[in-house]
């Protein structure tokens, strides 16, 4: 019984969230800059695996649509272009390209979370090192200083 009247509160719940407008606004800005790619190998690459969270050309999927998810995605594409936006190269304080190699190295992009809805995302280790030097090669590298 308790069962019952928790699965009758969680989808009144479901449908009541559906009308919270967050994460529905999906209008592309527009493009008004573009890096200098150096190969087109390294913009297919990034297209396939960065481009919905860090460009104005991102696919909305049906599901971001739908709350909470649409929320969980409409942040991320938010948060993903305010890091970097290839859309807007150029525009002062907006591109961080320099950090884009270290963080695909690293595992940290793309988002774990992206990738089960998004399979094209996941690159093979030649592809993923591909990616990075293209990266490396367009943006530069951030350069640490080791402190002693």
């Amino acid at each position: 019984m308790n069962f019952v009247k928790f699965l009758t509160g969680a989808a009144i719940a479901l449908v009541v969230i559906q009308f919270i407008p967050y994460g529905r606004d999906h209008k592309n800005p527009p493009i008004t800059g573009e890096p200098k790619w150096d190969s087109p190998k390294t913009k297919e690459l990034f297209n396939r695996a960065c481009k919905d969270c860090h460009s104005n050309e991102t696919v909305w999927p049906w599901y971001s649509s739908v709350a909470p998810v649409s929320w969980l995605t409409a942040l991320d594409v938010s948060f993903g272009r305010g890091v970097l936006n290839v859309s807007e190269w150029g525009r002062p304080g907006k591109n961080e390209g320099d950090k884009s190699a270290e963080e695909v190295k690293e595992g940290k992009m793309p988002l774990f979370i992206y990738l089960p809805a998004h399979p094209e995302a996941k690159l093979n280790a030649e592809d993923k090192q591909a990616l990075i030097n293209g990266l490396v090669a367009t943006f530069g590298e951030k350069k640490t200083i080791d402190k002693d």
